[in-house]
């Protein structure tokens, strides 16, 4: 199962549970990078199908709107809908996460502290392409730093998953609760059709579960003398080239909930690496991405600090100055 495949698996087995999704954005019809495809489009009469409508009789409403690029207009419409609607799954996507700037205010102001000031809860969703891939600097960045600055008192949920398995247990995960929280995912672009990130069927049947943090599956713990923890897609960068060193010394951890962070979780995780030093590594400038967030919450010794060297603007303007960056990574 691919990205895009789990993402509709995930609003299908909401729907087969009679309630309604609802997502917004632009080109979120076909998905903003020709992945979604939960609406096609009859090439003589331009009649729409959409093929999440039709799964079971009984089933809950899909409603998928291509709006316009007025990001503070929508997404401020789409978090008043989820106040209203708490039982409903309700997403907004950014065309590319930079695009969030411009409903920064409703971030601000609602998303994040409504439930402190006027304790209202919202189940929201922000779905922000995120990744480095060489783009530009409006092509590049969700902002993650943004997020992070502003999740306290478990105020907003911010995730930046590298599985499809995980994605379809985060989407599910916002109504099962009995309270509701705004999610804030990183959303990927390399890795819609990245060979690697695929999952089973298995990791999303039954008795599996969204997973906050991923182990590397190395078994003898106490050989590796680097550990290197990371959050989204620069874990299949990181592991590629791993690979071609054939680096049997070094492990990988993947934190895939940035937000809340699982103090707990990591301790048990990071105690098996007795003999190794741990590093975090990240695409984004260090003044930027979640290195302040990661050393903050770190209290597992000492954690040395890889990333783009600090930068005004969110990413360069050249694909060659991109790749060397990258290569210096």
């Amino acid at each position: 199962v691919d990205w895009s495949m789990a993402e509709l698996l995930a609003y299908a087995s909401i729907l087969n549970e009679g309630r309604n999704v609802r997502l917004s954005g632009q080109d979120v019809k076909r998905g903003t990078f020709s992945h979604r495809h939960a609406v096609l489009f009859d090439e003589e009469n331009n009649e729409e199908y959409n093929r999440l409508s039709k799964i079971n009789q009984g089933q809950g409403n899909i409603f998928i709107y291509n709006s316009l690029l007025s990001e503070f207009a929508v997404l401020g419409f789409e978090y008043g809908y989820s106040l209203a609607t708490p039982n409903q799954l309700i997403l907004w996507e950014a065309q590319f996460g930079d695009f969030v700037n411009g409903a920064q205010v409703i971030v601000d102001q609602f998303i994040a502290t409504a439930e402190l000031k006027w304790n209202r809860m919202s189940g929201l969703v922000m779905l922000l392409p995120h990744g480095y891939d060489g783009q530009g600097p409006e092509h590049s960045s969700g902002r993650l730093e943004r997020f992070l600055q502003a999740s306290a008192e478990f105020n907003i949920i911010v995730a930046n998953v590298s599985t499809p398995a995980n994605y379809f247990h985060l989407l599910r995960r916002q109504l099962t609760w009995n309270f509701r929280k705004p999610l804030v995912v990183m959303s990927p672009k390399s890795l819609l059709r990245h060979p690697k990130c695929i999952s089973s069927f298995e990791e999303m049947s039954t008795g599996s579960r969204f997973q906050e943090i991923i182990d590397d599956d190395i078994e003898d713990k106490k050989s590796i003398s680097k550990v290197l923890v990371c959050s989204g897609q620069i874990y299949y960068e990181l592991l590629a080239k791993r690979d071609l060193l054939k680096q049997d010394k070094t492990a990988i951890i993947r934190i895939e909930q940035l937000y809340p962070f699982c103090d707990e979780q990591l301790l048990e995780i990071t105690k098996n690496y007795t003999n190794a030093t741990f590093a975090w590594v990240q695409e984004e400038p260090l003044n930027m991405g979640a290195a302040s967030h990661v050393s903050k919450h770190w209290n597992f010794g000492s954690l040395q600090i890889i990333g783009r060297p600090e930068s005004a603007s969110s990413a360069v303007g050249h694909k060659k100055v991109h790749d060397a960056q990258l290569k210096d990574i």
